[in-house]
């Protein structure tokens, strides 16, 4: 038997040299007992002995698969992802595809918890302000991971607040970016991160806490869901709990005030039962969210039907775009039209099964005018985007998405709450809620004029998805 031995924690690159020593010398996995500790291989020095074992060319699913799981506590995790391994280099090149496998299965199940974790980390972490005595600020956050995640989820802090200075304290290692490097240290416990941050004002911890009372809608309440998606082991380290008792009392009076108001205002809204349904009890599921939806009236009258989402729920992609057109009024379905159409074709080529994505509109009617014979799309207005705006966000915290890409600029400002640039500012985008990525609708590539031009167009539209398949 080979005993080999990593570091604890998410030893990635200790694994990695494992793996080649190990296939170097044709180990076969049950000839190999793995274990975590003191850094070890064979009884010896892993990266020295290592040093002249070849590279493994693994299947680009294996490789990303590897990097998440190792970051899982689970104790058989090196174990498992060696065995996947073995058989993918034994000639099982589509082995991530046989889904009922039970190697497979197990192991799609450690990532998908990882994954969750990560998610959970970048939702729920909140920073407290330290005065610095030269005036400046540091800012410290505490959090409590299931895995051992806190480097995997490092980069979407660094994006995001590469401003500040900011230490990041967890019990499996700690993060401290400086605006120029990224530090890694140790386990940190409660009472350290309390005495590190315990000069912080409130005034921080209330602009969080104002902003969550800004942004909560009285309509959509729903304690049951909310304790699924925020578990109360983070509610500590969240200011914004404080505000929730109160809101969830003064609930039914402002949605009744929502009622009043949508009853006095002269332009034409979802009809009155659909808003009393939701005052009633928020959709608990995507199909009750369905049914308000086609129960509706088009912001602008003429259209046939509402057009739903189409995929299934927890899909890692969900891909938002403008509004239907005529041919996805016609049928009732979203991207059916000739843009949808090359959608798909650009999906495929990326790599993207387009039955597992979660496809949708950020407006669910479809608005146009008549000319002759013709229905000729004319793009929402910024109102009418925010009009269907609780129908997308409610609708997307039902499918669960790990990435939420938006095509075109109307998708970008339903999502964000903003006006973007897609042109300018295409690529990851840390949307509302949700990690996002921002690139041009399909319909823009068939307004290219010039051949080369749209061959160019079609082709960075393409790459885009396939950094969207590697992001989700």
């Amino acid at each position: 038997m080979l005993p080999v031995t990593l570091r604890e924690g998410a030893d990635l690159d200790g694994f990695r040299r494992a793996v080649r020593r190990l296939v170097a010398r044709r180990a076969a996995p049950e000839d190999v007992v793995w274990s975590s500790g003191a850094p070890s291989l064979f009884g010896g020095d892993a990266e020295g002995e290592s040093g002249d074992a070849p590279p493994v060319p693994l299947p680009r699913a294996v490789g990303a698969l590897v990097e998440t799981v190792v970051c899982h506590r689970e104790p058989e995790r090196h174990a498992l992802l060696y065995r996947l391994i073995w058989r993918a280099l034994a000639g099982e090149r589509a082995l991530l595809d046989q889904h009922a496998d039970p190697l497979v299965h197990r192991l799609a199940l450690l990532d998908k918890a990882v994954r969750r974790d990560i998610h959970k980390m970048h939702a729920f972490l909140r920073f407290r302000e330290v005065p610095e005595p030269d005036g400046g600020a540091r800012y410290v956050a505490w959090f409590e991971p299931d895995h051992f995640i806190v480097e995997a989820a490092a980069p979407f802090f660094v994006e995001r607040f590469e401003s500040m200075v900011w230490t990041i304290l967890t019990p499996v290692g700690s993060l401290r970016w400086d605006r120029r490097s990224l530090m890694t240290g140790p386990p940190a416990t409660r009472t350290e991160r309390l005495a590190d941050d315990s000069s912080a004002p409130d005034r921080f911890a209330e602009g969080w806490r104002r902003y969550y009372e800004s942004t909560f809608n009285p309509a959509r309440v729903n304690p049951a869901a909310m304790r699924a998606e925020m578990p109360r082991k983070y509610w500590a380290n969240l200011p914004e709990t404080a505000a929730i008792p109160g809101l969830l009392r003064s609930a039914p009076t402002r949605v009744q005030a929502m009622i009043e108001a949508e009853a006095a205002t002269p332009r034409r809204r979802m009809p009155d039962k659909a808003v009393a349904a939701m005052a009633r009890q928020a959709p608990e599921t995507l199909a009750e969210l369905n049914r308000l939806i086609q129960r509706s009236e088009p912001l602008v009258p003429g259209a046939t039907q509402a057009v739903l989402g189409e995929g299934p729920e927890g899909a890692a992609i969900a891909i938002v775009g403008e509004q239907p057109g005529d041919q996805e009024d016609a049928q009732g379905r979203p991207f059916v039209g000739p843009a949808g159409r090359l959608l798909s074709a650009a999906l495929a080529e990326a790599g993207i099964d387009r039955g597992g994505v979660y496809l949708t509109n950020a407006v669910k009617h479809f608005k146009f005018v008549q000319r002759g014979g013709r229905r000729i799309h004319q793009s929402p207005t910024t109102g009418e985007v925010k009009h269907y705006r609780w129908w997308l966000r409610t609708e997307l915290s039902f499918v669960r998405p790990r990435l939420v890409v938006a095509l075109g600029a109307t998708a970008a400002l339903a999502l964000s709450g903003r006006s973007v640039s897609v042109l300018r500012e295409r690529g990851p985008m840390a949307f509302e809620g949700w990690d996002g990525f921002v690139t041009v609708h399909p319909s823009y590539l068939l307004r290219v004029p010039d051949g080369d031009g749209k061959r160019q167009a079609y082709a960075d539209f393409v790459a885009d998805l396939r950094r969207v398949a590697a992001l989700a």
